[in-house]
């Protein structure tokens, strides 16, 4: 025997995994640094939410409320809901993990879109499921496609609705399309992340479906336009049963006091969000506009950021020439868009520095690439 078959061994398939790889924190340049990498919120959480996590910190010596009874009444009234068909979790990435545990075993399948949240084949590989993608088109998830994908052994869909990093959706009669094709046995994951930045008539986060379906669970989360990204903290709405498995597997104590806490206080203060969606809706419209004024190309986006389109090989480029300015843009290897960076909506300053240096790097002496 091998030293390294002596040594305790990860089930298969686990050191296959390419683990996440968030956006980045730091520029190369001095001076002030704005991140536009992760699609935080630029005007943070409520003050209201501010106060509630300080008030927690008194009673940090008590364990939490293992069912998360005061949020998930919360979250009830507030959008019309079962409270017992919520189950709360550590960011909606515990909630897709858990979702994964309970429904996929090795042999299955799981499905997604091209360029689909990261997480996803993540924890679809880690419960030795294989991970399935279906092409998109103009970057926006094609029904079509992931139908054509389906096989027997296919036990989860998720679907990021808006999609995170294109910022394109699904109007609510594909995705009722796509559920009714599934088989019954199939579980449809709406991922709403950025369910809050959209206002269309043609847009439903998915709580109908699941309303009216056994097979369907829409996640939502408060890191976002609530601004609570550093306290982890999401949600699920699903049918009965998938609620019991998840409360069967989840941590007793999977989300803190504080947490909870601030995520009550952030549900009472829907001026907050207002202004959170305001500013998000002038300045997205903005900065593709100044953007494509610019040169660039930028996908019209219905959520808090903006894939923007360079060309080929020149995205590299850009990503050091305003890092080292200050600007914290995502780089978009990793989902298989190298040509592209994405962009988070940011601060009034943060915007305006964010298209003055790519003004900068548009009449820069060109390099050919090839």
């Amino acid at each position: 025997m091998s030293k390294a078959q002596a040594r305790p061994q990860p089930r298969p398939g686990v050191l296959d995994i390419e683990a996440y790889s968030p956006g980045k924190s730091v520029a190369s340049g001095g001076g002030k640094v704005h991140k536009l990498s992760s699609n935080e919120s630029p005007l943070g959480p409520s003050p209201l939410a501010v106060e509630a996590f300080k008030q927690a910190a008194a009673s940090l010596e008590r364990y939490p409320d293992g069912s998360a009874t005061m949020l998930r009444e919360a979250l009830a009234n507030r959008y019309g809901l079962r409270a017992e068909n919520i189950v709360c979790g550590a960011g909606s990435d515990e909630l897709l993990s858990l979702l994964a545990q309970a429904y996929l075993k090795d042999g299955d399948e799981a499905l997604y879109s091209a360029h689909g949240f990261l997480v996803y084949p993540i924890v679809i590989k880690a419960n030795g499921a294989k991970a399935v993608t279906a092409p998109e088109r103009h970057l926006t998830a094609d029904v079509s496609a992931m139908l054509s994908r389906l096989s027997d052994r296919t036990k989860i869909v998720f679907l990021a609705n808006p999609n995170n990093p294109t910022g394109t959706y699904l109007p609510i009669d594909e995705v009722r399309r796509l559920h009714a094709e599934l088989p019954k046995q199939t579980l449809l994951v709406l991922d709403a992340a950025y369910a809050e930045y959209v206002r269309r008539n043609d847009y439903e986060a998915g709580v109908e479906l699941v309303s009216s379906f056994d097979n369907v669970v829409m996640l939502r989360t408060f890191s976002k336009i609530h601004g609570l990204a550093a306290l982890r903290i999401g949600w699920a709405y699903c049918p009965p049963e998938v609620a019991d498995a998840l409360n069967r597997i989840r941590g007793a104590f999977n989300v803190s006091s504080a947490a909870m806490a601030a995520a009550r206080a952030a549900l009472g203060d829907q001026a907050h969000v207002e202004r959170a969606f305001q500013h998000n809706s002038k300045w997205i419209a903005h900065l593709r506009e100044e953007i494509e004024r610019i040169g660039f190309k930028a996908t019209p986006s219905v959520g808090n950021f903006l894939l923007v389109h360079f060309p080929p090989g020149e995205a590299p480029e850009a990503d050091e020439f305003l890092s080292a300015r200050g600007l914290v843009l995502r780089r978009m290897e990793v989902y298989h868009l190298p040509d592209a960076l994405r962009l988070s909506v940011g601060s009034e300053e943060a915007n305006l520095a964010l298209l003055a240096a790519l003004g900068e790097f548009a009449q820069r002496p060109r390099v050919a690439h090839g």
